[in-house]
């Protein structure tokens, strides 16, 4: 079985971009978990980073009555492939 590429492979560069969120967010989290020493700078610039690329999280409120309730359905697809 072979392993690996296939020659004249090319990562997409939106992967590229993933790649390197990722190996921010791997550094603040070694940080944290004392596995990683970082100057304030470094968490700041770090924090900054992550903030153009994840969305913030917002708090979303949903209300309903007696007369009009909500109702929540979840739905499952098997992944294709």
């Amino acid at each position: 079985m072979a392993r690996g590429r296939k020659p004249g492979f090319a990562m997409s560069a939106d992967h590229r971009v993933k790649i390197q969120n990722s190996n921010i967010l791997n550094a603040l989290i070694e940080h944290v978990d004392g596995k990683r020493e970082m100057s304030a700078s470094q968490v700041t610039a770090g924090v900054a980073l992550l903030r153009k690329v994840l969305p913030d999280l917002q708090t979303t409120t949903l209300e309903g009555s007696e007369d009009k309730p909500l109702g929540i359905t979840f739905t499952w697809q098997k992944p294709s492939g």
